[in-house]
C-alpha cells in the first residue's frame, strides 16, 4: 500500500470517529473531537488530522445510516427552538449559527446565537429583567482578519442549551471564522430560519 493511500485510510478513519464522538457525545469542537478519535485509535501523527469538511462528510454519513429518522424531527425541533429565542432577542439582531443551522445537530446539540449590539450590558439586563439563569464566558472569533475576545451568555430552554455570542453592531458586515484560515462562519436571521421552517 503507498504512503498516499496509507495517509487517506488514516485521515477517513480519524474523520469517521470524530464524527461519531460529534454526533453520540455532543462534542461540537472539531479540534477536540479530532484529537480525541486519533488519540483513541492510536494514531499520534498530528498531519494525519482530516480537515473540518471531511469531519462534515463523515458526520453527514453516520447521521443518514444511523439516525434518518430521528434526524430531520431534531433539526426541525432545535430551528423551531431558535426561532422562538431569536424572536425574544429580536432587539439585538440575533443570527443563528452552528450545527442547528447546518442539519447536522445531534442529540446534545447548543443553539449558538450571535447577538449584534453596542451594549453588552443590554443582553445581561434583559435576561436579568426576565430572570434567566445564565453563566457568562468568553469566546474567540476571528473578525474579520481581528482575533477578539467576545463576551457570551449559556442558558437553558427545556434541557437545551443556549449561547449568546456578543459582538459590535459594526461587525454585522465582517466575515466571522472560529480561526484565521478557517471557514467563514454561516449564519442566519430570523425571516431566513423562519423560511427554512416552510
Amino acid at each position: 500500500m503507498s504512503k498516499a493511500r496509507s495517509r487517506d485510510d488514516t485521515r477517513s478513519a480519524i474523520a469517521a470517529h470524530a464524527a461519531r464522538l460529534m454526533v453520540q457525545d455532543g462534542i461540537e469542537d472539531y479540534g477536540l473531537a479530532k484529537r480525541k478519535a486519533a488519540k483513541q485509535l492510536g494514531i499520534p501523527d498530528a498531519r494525519r488530522l482530516p480537515n473540518n469538511d471531511e469531519i462534515d462528510a463523515a458526520r453527514r454519513e453516520y447521521q443518514d445510516i444511523y439516525q434518518a429518522d430521528d434526524q430531520d424531527r431534531r433539526v426541525r425541533a432545535l430551528r423551531e427552538q431558535a426561532v422562538r429565542a431569536m424572536r425574544d432577542l429580536a432587539a439585538f439582531d440575533p443570527h443563528l449559527t452552528g450545527s442547528v443551522l447546518s442539519g447536522m445537530a445531534g442529540p446534545y446539540a447548543t443553539i449558538h446565537l450571535q447577538l449584534f449590539t453596542d451594549n453588552v450590558k443590554a443582553v445581561e439586563l434583559f435576561l436579568i429583567d426576565r430572570k434567566i439563569p445564565y453563566n457568562t464566558g468568553q469566546t474567540r472569533l476571528y473578525v474579520g482578519q481581528e482575533l477578539r475576545v467576545l463576551p457570551t451568555f449559556s442558558l437553558t430552554d427545556e434541557n437545551t442549551e443556549i449561547e449568546l455570542t456578543v459582538l459590535d453592531t459594526r461587525d454585522l458586515r465582517a466575515t466571522l471564522r472560529s480561526s484565521r484560515e478557517g471557514r467563514i462562519i454561516e449564519r442566519v436571521r430570523l425571516p431566513g430560519l423562519e423560511a427554512m421552517l416552510g
